[in-house]
């Protein structure tokens, strides 16, 4: 019998676990957690006080009889999974379906996976925190009834198969009003003035002093009546000033600034730095990475001291101990840093080197001494005006933390010019070589990347570290937003340069409004916020769900029962849902009457079709059937003319003949695409259907059939439903609908019949997931099901009853 089971969450972890302890111990990995609420059920028993209904997924039953196998083994089981509330779960889920005994199992936590940290956890062993356990199952069965609620009601009032969250609603709201708000923007012009004023030394010497003006004037006509007056007027610095400034280093990092800080310096996706911190830390070489603390422990604080001053000196260290601002911080106890200050590098791949990179010098720069600066700023004046020119100069005195490292900044602001100024005095009189005023615009707001996302999502309160990067990639996947660029469009400007008394205007162009990898919302995820904006108001109220993540907070704390939390939340909700599901609509959800069609005189209209965005001419109460086009990607349904809507049922196109087949262009379900003969083949991305030439249309016809050619590698005549074929990730075995892999190593090419079937028998069949034509019908969202029942399973930690004021409520299968 072996003496002691730790059981973690991650292989990976446990690799590195196991290093650090010696043969008394076993380290295995649940895989995450063994059990959850079942997927395709509601799983919520509402009447007896919103008892989960558990169950282990089919895949992971073989490896929980091997935990209870090797556990039943073991005098001692150590819960080891990670500190935070999603951590605490699994712990609890484990301890109770491995059925563990109290008296032999302990649940250790640690935020760092190195050898001290390790066997500290072993020392000081505590009890499964029941409280952390109750706020994960009352977030996981408040998105649940969220989720199973809503989703029908979505279902029916504007399209089948879409899905609502708590959260991931909220997010695509902020989403969608910060579109609007570009939409209904209108820049307005000011003419901004800088001024190049030469000043003589003492010595004879000429240098350019840079300025700008005071004032910024509205209109072209008063920038050139102030060129005017500077024609014959004085320049005289009337006043100096020079005083001491400093810059402080940033706190280290949470998950928050981590998410926005890597993708401003590294250009990762939230999802992307989320993976690579868990392979850093499943290594050992940081600390936990789902954090909303800035606190450093004294060994981290004391070890960074050491690297300064031995690498920088003593008068580059200053001690800092930062204080957490988020309130409710509740994931670990510490920021995320260098588990080795001293390791300034770590093995790994090229993404894991510059995350770990980003981290140490941020942890180390957050321990160095502020920057010392000098700023001297001059104020020029003008005899024939009371407006001031102002040089505004800074000089680094001290680097101090800037040596190691400097925060990035969102804001698009303009960039401005702050070098040392040349030697001067007040009542210098300067020479103007040139003073030019040109057309500036006030900046749109700016759209939302994903890391300025998680910064609005931190600020208002809503969601937590673990969640950030879930909420983002969810709306993503859903297709409520999308991550794009966005050309931007010429816009011509107006320059007044004044020399040698002559002033002289220049018209450029410049382009505005050009994105990169922001998000926009789609036309469903336009259509669906607004929907639950109307007729659920509290679901997507910014103050509702940051309170609701306060509630979480006060369950983990032990201050709220999460039973009447739930409870005063459902009834209302679920009140709101049936009346929703009653109320009738003369028009569908997100139509727009657009105008009528100039040849038929029939209304022509935009809305949400059953397989998304699409034009419509003619209504359901004519005789003859209305005409549909699905609209062109690219289009906002909330923007669109008439115009642009009568140009869809210009498609098909007909472009030529080829090969004595007649090759068209079109617009369907999944974009636009070309058709030759039996043939289709997808238009690029961006590209327009309406401007699809014969020439691009052969040349994407020519490259399928390539890729086709290249596809097949062999079949079978005794077998015709079996081939070898090349995929996106290399040769495999199609065979009854179904894919196999072939193992490496093995030339496709040579493969048998013999040896097909024995690679199809050891390995299970991965279905092929064919484009369905036929439509999904609408379910039918008044008719509930049968209440679920409750699981043996279904224990719930020290779950307090229901309380009277709880109704049973049949619930929804989705």
């Amino acid at each position: 019998m072996q003496k002691n089971l730790v059981i973690v969450e991650s292989p990976a972890k446990a690799k590195t676990i196991e290093k650090f302890l010696g043969k008394d111990f076993k380290v295995m990995s649940s895989y995450g957690h063994i059990r959850d609420l079942k997927k395709k059920d509601f799983s919520i028993d509402i009447a007896n006080g919103f008892q989960p209904i558990y169950e282990v997924p089919a895949d992971k039953k073989k490896l929980v009889e091997e935990l209870k196998k090797q556990a039943s083994d073991s005098d001692i089981v150590w819960l080891a999974s990670d500190e935070d509330r999603e951590g605490e779960a699994i712990a609890w889920h484990l301890y109770e379906v491995l059925g563990l005994n109290p008296e032999h199992t302990k649940r250790i936590v640690f935020h760092e996976i190195t050898k001290n940290a390790i066997l500290h956890a072993i020392e000081t062993p505590r009890d499964i925190d029941l409280n952390l356990v109750n706020a994960q199952q009352a977030r996981r069965i408040l998105d649940r009834i969220v989720g199973f609620e809503l989703s029908p009601v979505l279902w029916r009032k504007v399209k089948p198969a879409l899905s609502a969250g708590r959260v991931q609603s909220v997010a695509v709201r902020l989403i969608v009003e910060r579109e609007r708000e570009i939409q209904a923007f209108t820049p307005e012009a000011a003419y901004r003035v800088i001024g190049i004023f030469i000043v003589t030394a003492a010595n004879g010497d000429k240098s350019e002093l840079k300025a700008e003006l005071n004032k910024r004037f509205k209109t072209k006509e008063e920038a050139e009546a102030f060129l005017n007056s500077c024609k014959s007027t004085d320049f005289v610095i009337e006043d100096i000033q020079t005083r001491p400034g400093k810059k402080s280093p940033a706190a280290p990092f949470t998950t928050s600034t981590l998410q926005q800080e890597a993708a401003r310096k590294l250009g990762y996706s939230v999802s992307q730095t989320m993976s690579v911190a868990q392979k850093l830390y499943e290594n050992g070489h940081i600390t936990y990475m789902r954090t909303d603390s800035v606190n450093l422990s004294d060994l981290a604080i004391n070890t960074a001291k050491e690297e300064i001053f031995s690498t920088m000196g003593e008068r580059y260290w200053k001690y800092r101990q930062f204080q957490t601002k988020a309130k409710g911080a509740q994931e670990a106890h510490e920021a995320i840093r260098p588990t080795d200050l001293k390791k300034e590098k770590v093995e790994g791949t090229a993404q894991e080197k510059k995350l770990y990179e980003l981290i140490w010098k941020r942890t180390i720069a957050s321990q160095m001494a502020d920057a010392e600066l000098e700023k001297t700023t001059a104020t020029i004046g003008l005899a024939t005006t009371s407006e001031k020119f102002v040089a505004v100069g800074e000089v680094l005195k001290f680097d101090g933390f800037l040596r190691v490292y400097l925060e990035s900044s969102d804001d698009e602001s303009e960039s401005s010019d702050s070098g040392l100024l040349p030697p001067m005095k007040v009542g210098e009189v300067l020479n103007m070589k040139n003073i030019t005023a040109t057309e500036r615009f006030t900046q749109r707001p700016a759209r939302y990347s994903e890391a300025s996302l998680v910064r609005k999502l931190e600020e208002l309160g809503i969601g937590r570290p673990s969640t950030y990067a879930p909420t983002i990639t969810t709306v993503q996947n859903r297709e409520y937003v999308e991550k794009g660029d966005k050309e931007g469009t010429e816009r011509s400007f107006t320059v007044l340069t004044l020399s040698k008394d002559k002033i002289k205007e220049q018209t450029k162009t410049e382009i505005t409004g050009a994105d990169k990898a922001k998000l926009f919302p789609t036309n469903i995820g336009v259509v669906v916020n607004d929907y639950l904006t109307e007729n659920f108001p509290n679901i997507l109220n910014y103050s509702f769900t940051a309170d609701v993540e306060k509630e979480f907070d006060s369950i983990a704390e032990g201050d709220l029962n999460w039973v009447q939390a739930l409870d005063k939340f459902y009834g209302p909700f679920h009140t709101t849902v049936e009346t929703s599901l009653a109320a009738k609509q003369e028009r569908k959800v997100g139509e727009r009457l657009l105008g009528n069609d100039p040849k038929t005189g029939k209304p022509v209209s935009v809305k949400i079709g059953r397989f998304g965005p699409m034009v419509q001419i003619g209504s359901n109460e004519d005789e003859e059937k209305p005409q549909f086009a699905s609209l062109m990607k690219g289009i906002s349904m909330e923007e669109m003319t008439l115009e642009q809507a009568l140009k869809h049922f210009e498609l098909p196109r007909t472009l030529g003949e080829y090969e004595n087949e007649t090759i068209t262009v079109a617009v369907g379900r999944f974009g636009p695409y070309v058709k030759f003969g039996k043939l289709f083949v997808s238009l690029p991305k961006g590209a327009n259907p309406m401007e699809t030439t014969l020439d691009e249309a052969i040349e994407l016809i020519e490259a399928k059939k390539k890729q086709e050619a290249e596809k097949f590698i062999k079949k079978f005549d005794e077998e015709p439903e079996l081939e070898v074929l090349n995929g996106r990730f290399g040769p495999y075995i199609a065979y009854s609908g179904s894919n196999y892999k072939i193992p490496k190593g093995t030339d496709p090419k040579v493969l048998t019949l013999d040896e097909c079937m024995t690679i199809i028998k050891d390995q299970p069949a991965k279905k092929t997931t064919a484009r369905k034509t036929k439509a999904v019908k609408e379910p039918k969202a008044t008719k509930e099901p049968k209440a679920a029942k409750e699981s043996k399973v279904a224990k719930t930690a020290k779950e307090p009853k229901a309380t009277k004021t709880t109704k049973a409520t049949k619930t929804t299968k989705k």
